[in-house]
């Protein structure tokens, strides 16, 4: 179910059933001259799309975000398309999405990022920006329901027992990588390379230009050439199955 579709009936009924919300994040990063400057963001929302489409009842497609923090550090902004939103500038606006979807009701919301994620246990500003804003949330959400103190009062006596058995507010918004170094081991993860590459020509073929790969000459996109739309397609299976596996669908 598409989140700006749905009626109201249908957003209860789905808060009720506890249905996972998924927040498509991305940036607009120069990807070589044979892909669009949205990879990272079409990569989520394309399979994001799928997993929809598979199951429409189990799945809210949150409309995307996607101005992110994409630093310069691939290629400058004049001509390529790289365009870098500071995150301090939209953490205020992250902190405010989440704390909506909180008043909304929704309680197992998830953002999904395939940008400098090869580093997410560290994290990167984008990432970053919006695990912390799920905390911000969380806790003014918390403090605003339960009033302050709310996890000192006696009835939170079974806190860690509840934390144990998944039972814990912090888990109402995660974040993930579109590719964990899990799903990394099956599929090539690089910068507008092969594994890029045959992502796009798996998800938006529509958008990718073989032919304009003779005009690259940087480092990082000397395999695209290598690849192929049906490693494309495997790899988006892959990755279908990590995010089944994190929603719980």
């Amino acid at each position: 179910m598409r989140f700006e579709h749905m009626r109201p009936h249908q957003l209860r009924a789905a808060i009720a059933a506890g249905v996972p919300a998924v927040l498509p994040i991305g940036v607009q990063e120069y990807h070589g001259e044979h892909l669009p400057v949205g990879v990272d963001l079409l990569a989520v929302t394309r399979c994001a799309e799928r997993l929809e489409a598979e199951a429409p009842e189990r799945v809210i497609l949150l409309p995307s975000f996607a101005y992110g923090a994409a630093s310069h550090a691939v290629a400058g902004p004049a001509g390529t398309g790289t365009l870098h939103v500071d995150a301090a500038a939209f953490l205020p606006f992250a902190t405010a999405l989440f704390t909506g979807l909180l008043n909304i009701g929704l309680r197992n919301i998830h953002g999904v990022i395939h940008h400098q994620t090869e580093n997410f246990l560290q994290g990167m500003p984008t990432d970053l920006t919006f695990r912390l804003a799920a905390r911000q949330a969380t806790f003014a959400h918390l403090e605003a329901t339960r009033g302050q103190g709310w996890w000192g009062k006696g009835d939170m006596a079974s806190y860690y027992e509840g934390h144990a058995q998944g039972d814990n507010p912090f888990n109402w918004i995660s974040i993930h990588p579109l590719m964990p170094a899990e799903v990394a081991q099956h599929f090539p993860f690089d910068h507008a390379g092969e594994g890029e590459t045959a992502l796009m020509l798996a998800l938006a073929p529509e958008l990718v230009e073989p032919a304009r790969m003779a005009q690259n000459d940087t480092w990082y996109t000397e395999s695209a050439p290598k690849a192929a739309r049906a490693q494309g397609e495997a790899g988006v299976a892959v990755i279908l199955a990590h995010l089944r596996q994190v929603l719980g669908v």
